[in-house]
C-alpha cells in the first residue's frame, strides 16, 4: 500500500513532500495537496517552475 504524502512549502517558496502521518517540520507549511509520493512530486513539478529561492528573486 502506498503511503500518503503532503506537499509542503517554506518561506523561500521551496517545495517538498512530507509523510502525512508525521508532524510538518518548523519553517514549512502544508500547501494543500496530498496523495501518493508520485502524485505529490508530479504536482510540485507543475507548480514549482522557478527553483530560485524567493529571497534571491526579490531585489534587496
Amino acid at each position: 500500500m502506498d503511503s500518503t504524502y503532503v506537499v509542503v512549502v517554506n518561506d523561500e517558496e521551496q517545495y517538498s513532500i512530507w509523510p502525512q502521518d508525521q508532524p510538518i517540520p518548523a519553517g514549512w507549511r502544508a500547501e494543500g495537496t496530498t496523495g501518493t509520493e508520485q502524485a505529490c512530486v508530479d504536482h510540485i513539478e507543475t507548480v514549482w517552475t522557478d527553483i530560485t529561492p524567493r529571497s534571491a528573486r526579490t531585489p534587496a
